[in-house]
């Protein structure tokens, strides 16, 4: 006779395990310490096997019919249900191993050595801050178009136009790295062409020549009250027309006063070439300055609270708005001085040419 509810609840542990059947091989096996567990008995190709359905009361009797009747459906299909069963769990851990940020993951580490280290780790947080919350544990291949524009309209919303753009570009490169190692068949992004709001792009902000005089007279008199290092600063990006993050991120060991230059290492150009800067008498007066205040390390600019390390980019940023100039000019764009403005700050003819052959 099937096997009653009652029956189940009140099986106790023997001396040795023992079963309870209920009906077309499923039957319950009840160990010595009192587990109950569901299996079922059948016949595939002539071959006795056995599937596991779960623990008693977790599966009840009713459940445990239920999964020996799917199994019976399979078999009158001419499906194992035992090797079903063992491809659904390699799907699901396959599913695990291959979540988009999983995969995500292994492409920046695959990606990093073309990059520089700032940029590398700004890509990955913007996929931690962005992308990873929205997308990040779902299988690579599952991710669909809508849900990746459902994603990117967020970041839209705050009106973040271009880092919705480069998300959408990290989130391809992502998904063709996926589709190329096997674990996904398309790449959703490619359809989102056209889907993205428009950005106008624009320029950074940087005022007219004609206030580069009154800028450098504020400067040298230092209205604002600045820092000497950040005036020094400021200066030698005027004088050499460098990146912001360039100047920083300076020492010593690549600064020759004697020769005039400064040769910037490659792995702190974007462009992966070492630059050589030539390096006026202002530019060298400036130097020779900093040289006596920088008595820690070798940073050019140490930081003013961490000396150990270099100047932070909101330094100069932070003196820019000082000196009255917010939303007017950012370091990138503070004007290489022209010869015309010689009784301020005198240029020389190095620097000009150096600002035109710019890599």
């Amino acid at each position: 006779m099937p096997l009653t509810d009652k029956e189940c609840r009140s099986a106790k542990g023997g001396s040795k395990n023992y079963k309870l059947y209920d009906s077309n091989g499923l039957h319950m096996v009840v160990s010595p310490n009192g587990s109950r567990y569901w299996r079922y008995k059948y016949n595939y190709l002539g071959k006795e096997k056995k599937l596991s359905f779960g623990v008693y009361p977790e599966v009840s009797l009713a459940e445990a019919r239920e999964k020996r009747d799917e199994a019976r459906k399979m078999l009158a299909e001419g499906i194992d249900p035992s090797e079903r069963k063992k491809d659904q769990k390699r799907c699901a851990v396959l599913n695990i191993a291959t979540t988009f940020e999983l995969v995500a993951r292994e492409w920046h580490e695959n990606q990093k050595g073309a990059w520089g280290d700032r940029h590398g780790e700004n890509i990955l947080r913007r996929m931690e801050v962005d992308i990873f919350p929205e997308i990040g544990s779902r299988p690579v291949r599952d991710v669909t178009a809508p849900e990746l524009l459902a994603m990117i309209r967020k970041i839209e919303k705050r009106g973040a136009l271009e880092l919705a753009r480069r998300a959408t570009q990290m989130c391809g490169q992502v998904f063709r790295y996926a589709i190329v190692t096997g674990r996904a068949e398309r790449n959703p992004a490619a359809d989102l062409k056209g889907a993205l709001k428009p950005m106008r792009k624009g320029h950074y902000a940087a005022f007219d020549v004609e206030e580069l005089p009154n800028f450098i007279r504020g400067l040298n008199l230092n209205q604002a009250r600045l820092y000497v290092p950040t005036m020094n600063a400021v200066k030698l990006l005027m004088l050499t027309f460098v990146r912001t993050s360039e100047l920083i991120g300076a020492s010593w060991s690549e600064i020759n006063l004697e020769t005039g230059e400064w040769i910037i290492p490659a792995e702190r150009m974007k462009m992966r070439r070492p630059h050589i800067v030539p390096l006026a008498k202002q530019a060298i007066a400036i130097l020779e300055e900093q040289k006596r205040l920088s008595v820690y390390g070798d940073w050019v600019f140490p930081n003013q609270v961490t000396p150990r390390k270099h100047m932070s980019n909101c330094t100069i940023l932070g003196a820019i708005k000082r000196l009255g100039y917010k939303g007017q000019m950012t370091g990138l764009r503070i004007p290489i001085v022209p010869a015309t403005y010689s009784n301020h700050y005198p240029a020389t003819v190095p620097t000009v040419i150096r600002s035109q052959n710019r890599s």
